[in-house]
């Protein structure tokens, strides 16, 4: 018999470690090539990791919730059958027993010294050090019974009560009893009503990582915004004209997104000024400009998959490149490549009906644009007969970026440029 060692694999460019989320497969349990064994999560994208091999799942070397560095060893399988049944069982019981007594031997030693209720009426186990938070913090029997403990078994570690107790401390006007982050695993963590009425639902994994981006970038960057009016009226003729034909040559719809990511990466090539990125107190200049493309999911969350050299793209390829992130962003099936690299994000507000908005910065990027929705308006149309009013499609672009190294002239000069190269449209053009 032969044993394999499951490796996490390299996940893309500066990808160095990820999160196990789910095991997929048991050990004990048959494995075919190409068959998910577990499932992991890097900062950004989800995803599942494949056997190479057939066999049987040995061991598990790490838990849900590890984190795991590129190239460590995750898994043993055992290839060429099934006859070594009970190394198998053996493993089973003998892992996570050994890893339990280590966890009972370091929160002994962690356990403060101080005397504490033996809480005899838990049926849960319960350290001598989670006993003595409880006793400190006036905890009940019946509230560390609602604790879902991510330790072994269940267990509830100190990570575990110490949340429980920042969550009741927040929530203390209305007393609800909340559980803590791991009591659905790798699912949306179960609301608890308060009153009756209020709901309060922990965030998901992903919810969490935008937001702490989120609060950090407007933390590090000082946000200014650039506004300007664009007429696209050409634009959306020719895209009129052009799209069934288009959808039934290539068999994909083509959008307007393409179009305004070929105007950004012109605009960067224009001013690289804008294709760089803070390193502390250096400035990187990017020779690459990959283009992020802001995308919903079907949760509600934000992620940013990254065209490479976009400045290299002509519309066909742009489109292909639009239509392919976008849908595999929608089904979940994005490799972490696919969100790393980019050198500026653009965002398509427009899509839900905002005319404008004021984006935050994609880190460590120092500029983002986004689409206003384009609308049917009045304007004045200058002709040599004289000025009179016309209805005309336009939309509003809105630049963000990062006043710490972008200057007012720089940051709208480049706004001024993406909507020259988009009001300058060629109706003529061949696709």
């Amino acid at each position: 018999m032969a044993r394999f060692e499951l490796k996490l694999p390299k996940m893309g460019e500066s990808v160095a470690e990820a999160t196990i989320t789910n095991w997929l497969k048991q050990v004990g349990e048959k494995i075919e090539v190409d068959d998910a064994v577990l499932e992991i999560a890097t900062d950004k994208v989800d995803s599942e990791v494949p056997s190479e091999v057939s066999g049987i799942l040995v061991e598990q070397l790490f838990v849900k919730d590890d984190l795991v560095q590129v190239g460590q060893t995750i898994a043993i399988i055992e290839t060429e059958g099934g006859s070594e049944k009970n190394t198998v069982i053996a493993n089973t019981v003998e892992v996570p027993t050994a890893v339990a007594e280590i966890e009972k031997s370091v929160e002994v030693a962690q356990a403060i010294v101080a005397p504490v209720s033996d809480f005899k009426g838990s049926e849960k186990f319960l350290s001598p050090l989670v006993k003595n938070i409880a006793k400190e913090e006036g905890i009940s029997i019946a509230e560390l019974e609602s604790i879902s403990g991510s330790g072994k078994e269940g267990r509830i570690t100190k990570e575990d009560i110490l949340a429980y107790i920042h969550s009741r401390q927040k929530s203390a006007a209305f007393n609800p009893i909340i559980t803590t982050p791991t009591s659905v695993p790798n699912t949306q963590a179960v609301p608890v009503s308060v009153n009756g009425e209020d709901e309060i639902v922990e965030m998901d994994r992903m919810r969490k990582l935008i937001s702490g981006y989120m609060t950090a970038s407007l933390q590090t960057s000082a946000h200014v915004q650039s506004f300007v009016e664009v007429d696209v009226t050409h634009i959306v003729k020719w895209r009129d004209k052009v799209k069934m034909t288009f959808e039934k040559r290539e068999g994909e719809k083509l959008t307007f997104t393409p179009i305004f990511m070929q105007a950004v990466a012109k605009a960067l090539k224009d001013f690289p000024g804008m294709n760089i990125s803070v390193d502390g107190n250096y400035i990187v200049k990017k020779k690459n400009i990959n283009l992020g493309m802001a995308a919903a999911l079907p949760n509600g969350n934000l992620i940013v998959p990254v065209i490479k050299n976009a400045d290299q793209l002509n519309l066909v390829g742009m489109a292909k490149a639009v239509n392919d992130l976008g849908n595999r962003a929608k089904n979940g099936k994005l490799k972490p490549d696919d969100t790393q690299g980019g050198t500026y994000t653009v965002t398509n507000i427009g899509s839900f009906g905002s005319v404008f908005g004021t984006p935050i910065i994609n880190q460590p990027e120092v500029g983002i644009l986004a689409l206003g929705a384009i609308r049917k308006v009045p304007a004045v149309i200058e002709t040599p007969e004289g000025d009179f009013i016309g209805i005309r499609q336009k939309m509003f672009l809105t630049h963000s970026y990062d006043h710490r190294v972008v200057d007012g002239a720089l940051g709208g000069m480049f706004v001024k440029r993406v909507a020259d190269y988009l009001e300058a449209f060629d109706v003529n053009t061949a696709i």
